[in-house]
């Protein structure tokens, strides 16, 4: 049940606001060619998460997180964002 007050009170702010950051999943890079952690040719599918993602995982061999992530920034700088990144006012 959606409450009046509540989406006022959020639209004012909104209006106010000089910048707003959303929070999004992983899917919304998707459309720039990002590889998802879940969806059908996802990350998940080849790697374990609990070898790449968890501080247990560092521990065990760091090294191997490491050049994960760093493959996985080196593959993101190649990408431009997408319509899902930007809103415009208008």
């Amino acid at each position: 049940m959606e409450h009046p007050t509540a989406v006022q009170e959020l639209k004012a702010r909104l209006a106010e606001a000089r910048a707003v950051a959303v929070l999004t999943g992983a899917g919304v890079s998707a459309d720039s060619g990002v590889p998802t952690f879940r969806g059908a040719d996802g990350l998940w599918r080849t790697h374990r998460a609990e070898d790449l993602a968890t501080p247990e995982a560092f521990t065990r061999d760091p090294r191997l997180v490491w050049e994960w992530y760093n493959w996985r920034r080196e593959l993101i700088a190649t990408k431009t964002p997408n319509a899902a990144h930007y809103s415009a006012s208008g």
